[in-house]
């Protein structure tokens, strides 16, 4: 499908812009973004929302260059090295002393050596290759390394940890890079390692050859000494330092004084040895461990406390599409994780596929709803009534089945396991939990397949990302692509909702229903009158307002017109209402009255006859 051009503001395009649009992922170009290719927008909600091509950071650097042809992004001024180009804030080691580390920064090369520090009281030799020895088990100070994460020593910062997926610990420490900012933009947060440069600037070229560092400039071939630690030349324009790696202390941070005229610092005394540590009033013997929190954890060490924590990788936030940041109870690092795949149906059967896809299919017949087509670990199967009119139908019952177990869903919140009605709230251990919440009932499966069902006929199907792309039926592939999501039972790619459906069709013909009264004139004229546009128009009112920036309403709009055409009732409207209100729900976008300014009452309210008197929705 060829990208749609449309005329944007590029500020509001790129804030969330107000274009609406109808084919939910359908990609946009927009004209008066210049540099098109530095924007991805596509139809989300019902809305044109434009994000910029995602950049790195550029916090820091000091050394910008303007973007390459056909690039988006300003980057940060790398290194070359004996006709080598690095880019900024990469490593290498010297192919013939793993010990040895080199650092580009912002232009600037940066040699130091790795010291070791092994935290255990056998450490294995080096392997062939490698610069530290090893320790076997991942414990530092008794915080535990995992193969996904770094841990420092809260007593020297700059000490790293990692352990391989052998369960072996590496320990060593480095030097800092040397920054290229001037000293009044070098800042030192406490509690880390190194200091950094704070804003940022373009690249500034000094005379030809010549190098700049902070608020100096070098001619090509000199030689200069920053600090006691610190040894720096300047070759074609590149800065490239050694700088002394001071070793891991025995001793306590307030034990070690400077030495004048040498780089480290060194121990004061010798210390007694102790066999207990003191913490917080409590006492705690030699190797003992414990847990601060979920992020640090300390031991007892020859009479001291060492203290350990998790490096958190960095976020980029906000979170992409279609995901969320998550902080998981008992876990240090917050991360962010992609968003279950929702699917919903309600109304005079309306869908809104995992994908996102918006479509309408009147079907009175049982249907494959959604189903693992390629594990068969479960479906979700739905049986429509066309509750006496000619051209509609409404979700009645839903059937999940997942491996020998088997939900039933009805009309009046009434639920069967296995064949026998049960009271909610109703618990299978480690297989089945079913749940009441205000208006509607929730089935959760241990294989994370959850159903929300209103005892109406509004219904959401949820799936973990764990089945992205094994998925088919009424609710598509879950494949973060709408436009595929009309492939039918034979894997073809159809256009109309119709034979698409039709295609998804189970069971025998008696589970069809479809009576054939004629049309009454009244109800003709409903279709076109004016109380339904008053009606549905309340989603576009005040009532909804909190939400209209987030989701557009207009296909609701739409899928309530069409719905109060046939209605069986006089209230129709509130399976849209409905439906766009969990959406905004899922969104963060809490609308709390709703229900009493559009006198729509919940399948709780109506069954048990509390609530507004409108009389049940339908027959």
């Amino acid at each position: 499908m060829r990208a749609r051009s449309i005329p944007l503001d590029i500020d509001s395009c790129v804030s969330r812009s107000r274009e609406t649009c109808d084919i939910e992922g359908e990609d946009f170009t927009v004209d008066k973004i210049p540099n098109t290719r530095c924007f991805n927008c596509l139809c989300k909600n019902g809305f044109v929302e434009c994000r910029k091509q995602q950049c790195p950071s550029i916090e820091g650097c000091y050394t910008l260059l303007e973007p390459r042809e056909e690039e988006c992004c300003h980057r940060c001024k790398g290194c070359t090295r004996n006709g080598v180009h690095h880019e900024s804030e990469t490593e290498w080691i010297e192919e013939n002393d793993p010990c040895r580390i080199f650092t580009c920064k912002a232009g600037v090369i940066t040699e130091s050596r790795l010291h070791c520090y092994t935290p255990c009281a056998n450490p294995i030799p080096a392997a062939a290759g490698q610069c530290c020895p090893v320790c076997a088990g991942c414990n530092v100070n008794g915080q535990l390394v995992t193969a996904d994460r770094s841990v420092t020593t809260t007593e020297d910062p700059c000490v790293t940890c990692r352990c391989n997926a052998a369960g072996r610990l590496t320990c060593a420490k480095q030097a800092c890079p040397v920054l290229h900012c001037p000293g009044s933009k070098i800042v030192h947060d406490s509690g880390e390692c190194c200091p950094r440069c704070k804003g940022s600037r373009r690249y500034l070229s000094p005379p030809k050859g010549a190098c700049m560092l902070g608020t100096g400039i070098y001619n090509s071939g000199n030689q200069f000494y920053l600090d006691q630690c610190t040894r720096c030349s300047c070759s074609n324009s590149t800065v490239s330092c050694v700088r002394e790696t001071c070793p891991v202390h025995d001793c306590l941070a307030e034990h070690q004084i400077a030495v004048p005229g040498r780089c480290c610092p060194q121990c004061s005394e010798v210390e007694e040895v102790r066999r207990s540590c003191t913490y917080a009033g409590k006492t705690y013997g030699d190797g003992e461990s414990w847990k601060l929190d979920s992020c640090k954890a300390c031991a007892c060490m020859q009479g001291k406390v060492r203290c350990a924590m998790p490096m958190c990788p960095p976020l980029n936030l906000p979170c992409p599409p279609n995901s969320r940041l998550e902080h998981p109870e008992g876990q240090c690092c917050p991360r962010c994780v992609e968003s279950d795949g929702v699917c919903t149906v309600f109304g005079d059967p309306h869908y809104r596929t995992f994908d996102g896809k918006f479509y309408s299919f009147k079907g009175p017949c049982k249907y494959q709803l959604a189903s693992d087509c390629s594990g068969h670990t479960f479906s979700v199967r739905v049986t429509n009534d066309a509750r006496s009119t000619r051209f509609s139908a409404w979700t009645k019952t839903i059937a999940i089945k997942v491996g020998d177990l088997k939900v039933n869903l009805g009309q009046k919140m009434r639920v069967k396991v296995n064949g026998k009605k049960v009271e909610i709230p109703y618990r299978m251990a480690n297989r089945l939990d079913v749940n009441r919440t205000t208006d509607s009932i929730i089935v959760s499966t241990q294989i994370g397949i959850k159903v929300l069902w209103d005892g109406i006929s509004f219904l959401e199907v949820s799936a973990p990302t764990s089945y992205r792309g094994r998925l088919c039926g009424l609710c598509g592939n879950f494949n973060s692509l709408p436009k595929d999501d009309f492939t039918n039972r034979r894997g073809k790619l159809l256009q109309d909702p119709q034979p698409f459906g039709q295609s998804w069709l189970v069971g025998a013909k008696k589970s069809c229903v479809r009576p054939k009264p004629s049309v009454s004139p009244d109800r003709a004229k409903r279709c076109r009158g004016r109380k339904d546009h008053r009606l549905c128009n309340r989603l576009r009112s005040q009532i909804f307002d909190a939400c209209h920036k987030k989701v557009n309403p207009t296909m609701y709009y739409k899928a309530c017109l069409q719905d109060m055409c046939e209605c069986p009732t006089e209230n129709c409207y509130c399976e849209s209402f409905t439906a766009y209100a969990h959406e905004c729900k899922r969104l963060g976008i809490q609308l709390p009255h709703w229900r009493k300014s559009t006198r729509c009452r919940t399948g709780w309210d109506q069954f048990s006859g509390s609530g507004p008197s409108l009389g049940p929705r339908f027959p």
